[in-house]
């Protein structure tokens, strides 16, 4: 035999030590070439005092293995504690998110029994990056960071991933019709490396449009690829209109490591009550199972669940009087799939996991683009209790040097010159400064003083910078 695959195993919190159990169990079973090395996270270690819910130690684990088998975990409420598999992804580079949502009707309910759909999202950047800040007393704000690498790496990996698992298209979810820039550049990157793949078909939908199709006429798509809050979003609703969302697991993948987990959360008002469905967990046991060539077992294990689904063997979230001819426990539906090991389903599509499906995306080419980058002027925020006359009326007659501002504006609406009466506006301001000279930074340093001097209280200030002579910052709105 082989030597095993070490993998970093996590019971986490909630029905998480159930589901555990029984997917370690099917996969023993299974004959599985895997060897476990077990480590605690969640709520009892952010108890212990760590904010993000996981020790040094267990860091080290999971670097040596390079594979991460974790179940659902509860982060507490308040404390300033942060999302653990925003940690994880984040940490070890797992810049891919890869939640498979299908439908097994007629065993399962479901309005899209032709629902085939694999939502990547990539998992590193956007909103999720947790940048934010209370910038005044009633007003707070978050970083959206969408990057030309970042963007480049989640959609060359969708179309690979396309290209490896025989699928035929591949589609874009963005805003770019507001948020040009951030959602513009992943439209773009998406538009320039589609051309890489002739023979894959690709298209691009407006994220709300395109969440409302997807929830309509999920089969309309088959390999979709997002941003991060857009996929977290719309992978769950995936997953639920496909059946449910106790059905997915999900694949967390990065060129250092991986990790495989259920989509849901640790429900912890069902723990220890032997009734949470471990399929979420089991089906990303064999997303792991493919990940480290064991093609065969994942096979195996996965033909074994959609049989036990086929025959009525179901657990009471799914349970339907009429489909389903058995309500199951946790422990009772893994021993159902352990009992079919071997088997496969006679009507729903039988799983097949080719040696090719297994081929991982790595080393990813960055681009390097060559622009001409200058430095123009500064948009400079500030706190104000004035009103917009009061403001406008203080600070439009003085003089800023070779700076000329150009517009205040509050929310990105404009409120000086040409604004509106009717527009309602809150404590926070932004000046526009755009310099009539050369701009160096050392200038914008200079107006700050002045500013400062003049009592206005600075929130923060943001370089406004030409690319090529192209703006590269938003206008406001009148």
């Amino acid at each position: 035999m082989n030597q095993k695959i070490p993998i970093t195993i996590a019971r986490g919190d909630g029905i998480g030590p159930e589901i555990m159990e029984a997917t370690l169990d099917i996969l023993q079973a299974s004959d599985a070439n895997l060897e476990y090395y077990e480590v605690e996270i969640g709520e009892k270690v952010y108890l212990k005092g760590h904010p993000t819910g996981i020790e040094s130690s267990t860091w080290d684990m999971i670097r040596k293995t390079k594979v991460f088998l974790k179940a659902p975990v509860t982060t507490p409420q308040g404390g300033g504690f942060k999302s653990l598999n925003v940690t994880i992804r984040s940490a070890f580079g797992l810049y891919a998110n890869v939640r498979p949502c299908v439908s097994y009707h007629p065993f399962i309910a479901t309005k899209h029994p032709q629902m085939d759909v694999v939502i990547i999202r990539e998992n590193e950047e956007d909103l999720y990056a947790g940048i934010e800040y209370r910038q005044s007393p009633r007003v707070c704000s978050s970083l959206k960071i969408i990057s030309e690498v970042g963007s480049e790496k989640i959609i060359r990996y969708a179309f690979e991933y396309a290209k490896t698992n025989c699928r035929k298209k591949v589609t874009c979810f963005v805003k770019d019709n507001i948020m040009k820039f951030s959602d513009g550049l992943f439209h773009e990157v998406f538009n320039r490396i589609s051309k890489e793949y002739p023979n894959i078909e690709s298209d691009h939908w407006i994220v709300d449009i395109g969440a409302a199709k997807l929830a309509d006429t999920p089969e309309v798509f088959d390999v979709i690829v997002m941003p991060n809050l857009y996929g977290d979003i719309l992978s769950d609703v995936g997953a639920q209109i496909a059946g449910s969302i106790g059905l997915v697991g999900s694949a967390n993948i990065g060129n250092h490591g991986a990790m495989f987990e259920a989509i849901h959360g640790s429900a912890p008002r069902r723990a220890g009550q032997n009734m949470a469905n471990p399929s979420a967990l089991i089906l990303a046991s064999v997303l792991l199972l493919v990940h480290v060539n064991q093609s065969a077992v994942a096979e195996k294990i996965h033909n074994a669940w959609l049989k036990t689904i086929e025959d009525g063997i179901h657990t009471y979230d799914i349970f339907k009087e009429g489909t389903s001819q058995k309500k199951a426990g946790t422990k009772e539906f893994a021993s159902a799939v352990i009992d079919r090991l071997g088997k496969k389903p006679d009507q729903l599509k039988i799983a097949t996991y080719n040696k090719s499906n297994t081929k991982e995306v790595e080393n990813l080419q960055e681009s390097s683009v060559q622009v001409k980058r200058k430095l123009i002027g500064v948009d400079v925020f500030i706190y104000s209790m004035l009103s917009s006359d009061e403001l406008i009326k203080e600070f439009t007659t003085q003089s800023y040097g070779d700076f000329l501002l150009e517009m205040i504006t509050n929310r990105g609406a404009f409120i000086y010159p040409e604004g509106q009466v009717e527009t309602f506006c809150i404590e926070q301001w932004r000046f526009r400064f755009i310099h009539q000279k050369k701009c160096l930074y050392a200038s914008i340093i200079k107006l700050l003083t002045v500013l400062s001097e003049s009592d206005l209280d600075i929130i923060k200030s943001e370089n406004l910078y030409t690319f090529d002579g192209q703006p590269g910052y938003s206008s406001a709105t009148k």
